[in-house]
């Protein structure tokens, strides 16, 4: 196995104002599961096609364990990749895909056999070897890429949102499946997603990217918990994290009827701030901000409240979402007052980063 290294790594496409990616600095450790995520047009997949050797770096390196690859044919850097759309030979059977890599490189036929049924075990493929791709189910067919990158053993997976083909239902068990079989394997993996719950329930690490910079790269608690930006706050959690940028005065903010005191060095610092509030960080009743309640997304156990901030019994154009218990939730229309929890409040400043 190996680490994967971007050392300031960058590619701008011609006829582009800016690069896809920026100068991206980001280590793999060696058997670790790394999860690229963030909106359209990020970067993410370019830097995945970058370790394979399918874009080139227009300054920068990339390294596979010791070995600098930046200029290495893809053939010869050792990964194997699984494309979004599977990319299977529609005319060979499961496991004439599985083993086809490993043909062209002459491996012997008998061993050719052992490595597809080892990884037909380990996929749960068995039944399926002699079928062809069109008689698979999407989940199926995606089992069967996994096993075409396993039996070459690789030092690297890369993975470009192997699971958007698929529905909810059988992408969160295709998931977690990824993932257990990752730590079985102990391959060092860099999977690539816009999908921010795929990415927090998959990665030992995620890391955010927006317009080809690398905003924050963590364990997926501490991303949620110690957001580095603006950016990260609102992109990490569903439903997102509310997010008020209001006027400091007299070393307060409030936000409806709701006073928020902030320490000295916060409001010496700037005229305003950003202050961040997750919605399960609300409870109801007691003192705090009135809220008019437009929507209520019941989901058995918890139900979320969607709505706006009320202030002097006006309605205030400010959105905010709650979580509450899914057993008696406010009903649509209603008005209820949210109380933050004050040890969970984040603060950012106009520039968009975190405050401690």
């Amino acid at each position: 196995m190996a680490s994967v290294n971007f050392e300031r790594a960058t590619r701008q496409y011609p006829g582009t104002d800016r690069p896809a990616l920026d100068g991206l600095d980001l280590v793999v450790g060696d058997g670790e599961f790394v999860v690229l995520v963030g909106p359209s047009g990020c970067g993410k997949t370019t830097s995945l096609r970058m370790v394979a050797g399918l874009e080139k770096l227009d300054s920068g390196r990339i390294w596979i364990g010791d070995r600098d690859v930046t200029a290495v044919e893809p053939k010869d850097r050792d990964v194997a990749m699984v494309f979004q759309n599977y990319a299977l030979y529609p005319h060979m059977t499961v496991a004439q895909n599985m083993g086809f890599a490993l043909k062209v490189a002459k491996i012997p036929k008998a061993e050719i056999g052992d490595r597809v049924i080892a990884a037909a075990k380990l996929l749960d493929l068995q039944p399926y070897l002699d079928r062809k791709p069109k008689d698979l189910s999407g989940g199926q067919r995606q089992r069967v890429a996994m096993g075409r990158a396993i039996v070459r053993r690789p030092q690297v997976f890369l993975m470009d949102e192997p699971l958007s083909n698929l529905d909810a239902k059988l992408r969160v068990q295709t998931r977690n499946q990824i993932a257990a079989l990752q730590r079985q394997l102990g391959t060092t993996t860099v999977y690539v997603t816009h999908d921010q719950v795929e990415a927090m329930t998959m990665g030992d690490r995620v890391a955010v990217l927006l317009d080809g910079v690398l905003q924050q790269c963590a364990a997926p608690r501490q991303l949620y918990r110690s957001p580095d930006n603006v950016f990260v706050a609102g992109f990490i959690g569903s439903p997102a994290m509310n997010l008020f940028t209001l006027p400091i005065v007299d070393c307060a903010v409030s936000l409806g009827d709701w006073l928020i005191p902030l320490p000295r060095q916060i409001a010496d610092a700037a005229s305003e701030v950003v202050v961040g509030v997750r919605p399960e960080h609300f409870e109801l009743g007691g003192i705090g901000v009135e809220m008019e309640v437009d929507v209520v997304e019941e989901l058995g156990a918890d139900a979320y409240l969607y709505g706006r901030i009320t202030g002097s019994g006006k309605v205030i154009s400010q959105p905010v979402i709650a979580r509450t218990d899914g057993r008696d939730p406010p009903e649509k229309g209603s008005r209820v007052r949210l109380h933050p929890h004050p040890r969970h409040l984040h603060f950012f400043g106009v520039d968009g980063l975190r405050i401690s």
